[in-house]
């Protein structure tokens, strides 16, 4: 089996390409090693010294380290990826669902219309681009202008993040829909 590494714009995560589908659909985060004990792979994961943090999308897992350096963290990881997929262990233990919900999404039922567009436009133009580098965005409401997105994975505490949320998805979102004034992160 060969894994292949990439590097995200955030410099505490990498992006693992097992060179196979990982989740066929959904995407999966956890922040701490009790949000991992849903998985198998996460456990693995997590029990390598300086992980904090593992994401799982469709055909990629991305780890975010503490401290220390990737070249001494990469082979345990590496290694922990391939155990996993070689034993064809489940990626989850006890019938969990493979969604994570984001908590309910909020909007006026007059600005249904607009909604469904921002969810397109996430759809097919962004969570695309922002799963290349390792992490998944998602909507979670919409008010007075402002659209909530939920960022994960390699996005979540990314320090660019800030810079893809004002000058990529809000220039976006405003160029199809002027009733878009900002975007913020939840």
């Amino acid at each position: 089996m060969f894994i292949q590494t990439e590097a995200t714009p955030n410099p505490a995560t990498l992006k693992f390409l097992p060179g196979r589908v990982v989740m066929p659909e959904g995407t999966f985060e956890a922040k701490t090693p009790e949000q991992g004990e849903v998985s198998p792979l996460a456990e693995r994961l997590f029990a390598v010294p300086g992980v904090t943090g593992v994401f799982f999308g469709y055909d990629f897992v991305t780890v975010t380290k503490a401290d220390g350096e990737w070249q001494h963290l990469k082979p345990a990881i590496l290694g922990a990826i391939m155990e996993h997929f070689m034993t064809g262990a489940p990626l989850f233990a006890n019938g969990y669902g493979v969604s994570q919900e984001d908590g309910e999404e909020f909007f006026d039922d007059a600005d249904a219309a607009t909604v469904e567009t921002i969810k397109e436009l996430l759809e097919t133009r962004i969570r695309p681009a922002v799963a290349g580098d390792g992490g998944d965005i998602t909507f979670r409401g919409f008010k007075d202008g402002t659209v909530y997105l939920v960022m994960k994975g390699a996005c979540s505490g990314c320090p660019s993040s800030t810079a893809t949320l004002r000058h990529g998805i809000q220039n976006l979102l405003r160029h199809f829909l002027p009733d878009v004034r900002e975007v913020q992160a939840v």
